[in-house]
């Protein structure tokens, strides 16, 4: 990919930002990423996903493959999942941890074949990843590493209308594709791209995975555009998909995880094999923290109940005013209509329906504690 010019000269591009500027979308540098934030505006961008299909470029996102009679074994020393338990064709969400058990990244990782593997990580972190996996696993037998990043235009196509909407565009018969699972086939004339049933938003969607050049990028971006048209169908930023993954309680690095956050802290102890068999890195120190008792503080919903929008970095006090953490991530849900938020606090404050207060503009504004994710898809029903 092609570096900028000018004022933007430290800001990499993707292959679509001269069709995002087309568009007349807003950049944005995030993460060194010369990034669109909005097109229309985020709260139709984000209703559009909730109730028909978004097309998002998701091309900052970087791929290193694993390949060799040892990736397997690698990736189990690699990531905190069992690797072991996944299928030709199934994915999984899973991340890489320093020693004391807090986060490189979390990531998605998917399972080509029994000696191939991909890991999909974030774009702020891409270099540090790159450099970590190298240096954890580069010395291991039978395994190469391949930073394959930038061969690929990331388009994800979310919504209830997700599906239709591609179906339109490939051969492949979608319907079958299982959450979390992938397979390869013809989209919009091109071979052997990779069609996966993940995403970010809460929604049902696909992410494709086509060749970086601009002409081919900009083609299917179109192509996807054109056969969502009756579904009403809008391009989106970042800014959208911010506020989607917010709603379903999804975690951002650098917010709800982050080298300072370990993954009890943050909830996601459900993804964390501590007995797979294979140590992982970081395995040993959260050991060691259930066998203190635990995290002494928790990742929790909130709910404004009075008037106000509790914002990132927020302070949160208990009802009776004494310091308690802050907000993570925190904004107006517009599927919702409610402002939400993201918070650590100390075990014993973070109970369901536990009364809390947000520090904004210096008042004390009254908030709860909610369950999360705050919103969940509906689940399909069969047709009659």
């Amino acid at each position: 990919m092609a570096e900028t010019t000018g004022a933007l000269s430290q800001l990499r591009l993707t292959a679509l930002n001269a069709t995002h500027r087309a568009h007349k979308a807003k950049m944005v540098d995030f993460g060194g990423w010369d990034m669109p934030v909005e097109y229309g505006g985020l709260i139709s961008e984000h209703m559009a996903v909730r109730t028909g299909v978004g097309l998002f470029d998701v091309s900052h996102m970087g791929d290193i493959q694993l390949r060799g009679p040892g990736s397997l074994a690698a990736v189990q020393r690699l990531l905190m999942n069992d690797a072991s338990k996944l299928q030709v064709g199934q994915a999984h969400y899973s991340a890489m941890l320093y020693e004391d058990g807090t986060f490189v990244d979390d990531v998605v990782l998917h399972k080509l074949s029994d000696n191939d593997y991909l890991i999909v990580i974030n774009a702020g972190t891409r270099e540090k990843d790159v450099a970590w996996v190298r240096k954890q696993i580069g010395h291991l037998p039978g395994v190469h590493i391949n930073d394959f990043s930038d061969y690929y235009t990331q388009l994800a196509i979310q919504g209830p209308k997700a599906e239709a909407t591609l179906q339109k565009l490939t051969s492949v018969d979608l319907a079958p594709i299982k959450n979390y699972w992938f397979t390869w086939g013809q989209v919009c004339g091109l071979y052997n791209v990779m069609i996966a049933r993940t995403g970010y938003t809460g929604e049902d969607g696909f992410e494709i995975y086509i060749p970086s050049d601009e002409s081919t990028s900009a083609r299917v971006w179109g192509e996807v555009l054109a056969a969502g048209v009756e579904f009403g169908i809008v391009p989106c930023g970042l800014g959208a998909r911010n506020t989607l993954r917010l709603e379903a309680a999804m975690a951002l690095y650098g917010h709800e995880i982050s080298d300072t956050i370990d993954v009890f802290e943050a909830g996601l102890g459900r993804y964390c094999k501590l007995e797979k068999g294979v140590e992982f890195v970081g395995e040993a120190a959260l050991k060691e923290v259930l066998d203190d008792g635990g995290p002494s503080r928790k990742l929790v919903g909130l709910e404004m109940v009075e008037r106000g929008i509790g914002r990132d970095g927020y302070k949160v006090f208990s009802s009776t005013g004494i310091p308690i953490g802050e907000i993570t991530s925190g904004s107006p849900a517009p599927f919702l209509k409610k402002n939400i938020a993201l918070a650590y606090v100390p075990r014993e404050y973070s109970h369901v329906d536990g009364e809390v207060a947000v520090e904004i503009r210096g008042a004390m504004v009254k908030a709860r504690v909610v369950a999360t994710p705050f919103y969940k898809r509906p689940k399909k029903t069969p047709l009659a």
